[in-house]
């Protein structure tokens, strides 16, 4: 079983608060990899809560059904590449600035936001999303999330408020970036520079 460690063992330290986000997000990994392993149909809530060592009712607690289990996991997705905006110098082209981060990250500089398995595991649940209906709404929720905050990013480089309309427009379009056939981080990183290049 892949779930060996003890509720007790695993809240550490920290607020409750971030102690019920580890717990989640440690549900949510397990949930998509046996989404992805066995698909939607055939995965079940006893299932999950064997693979992450807890009861059913504490996964019942924390998730209103097996598909929003994957629901951190798929948020945690969108979090590198929200994080790598956010640091754009204004002073640099969109691919110098990636490069920079790609090359940081790739020799240790830096520490990625979110574990290249958990990128990952994001990656395959938005491709499951296109045939799982329950799936489709956590990944809208990552959207309008980032949609959100690309309107903050987009308009501060482009010196707009970010409730400008065509600020909002370049917004939802970069959220609607297709990722479904996308697990490579680096090339999903490349073509939404490129989409933001284009929208500006």
């Amino acid at each position: 079983m892949r779930g060996a460690t003890t509720t007790k063992q695993r809240s550490g330290g920290g607020t409750s608060e971030q102690r019920r986000a580890r717990l989640r997000l440690e549900i949510s990994r397990e949930t998509a990899r046996l989404l992805w392993e066995q698909g939607v149909a055939a995965t079940g809530g006893d299932q999950i809560a064997e693979a992450v060592g807890l009861p059913t009712r504490t996964i019942r607690r924390h998730f209103r059904g097996k598909e929003s289990c994957a629901e951190p996991v798929i948020m945690q997705g969108v979090v590198t590449l929200l994080g790598v905006l956010r640091r754009w110098p204004r002073h640099s082209s969109r691919e110098d600035h990636l490069d920079a981060e790609l090359t940081a990250s790739r020799t240790g500089h830096a520490e990625p936001p979110v574990a290249p398995a958990d990128e990952q595991l994001a990656m395959r649940m938005i491709r499951l999303a296109d045939t799982a209906p329950a799936l489709r709404t956590a990944w809208l929720m990552a959207c309008d999330q980032v949609g959100h905050e690309l309107c903050a990013i987009i308009g501060a480089r482009l010196d707009r408020p970010p409730t400008d309309l065509g600020i909002r427009m370049y917004a939802a379009a970069l959220a609607g970036v297709d990722l479904s056939e996308s697990e490579d981080v680096t090339a999903l990183a490349r073509r939404c520079a490129h989409a933001i290049r284009t929208a500006t």
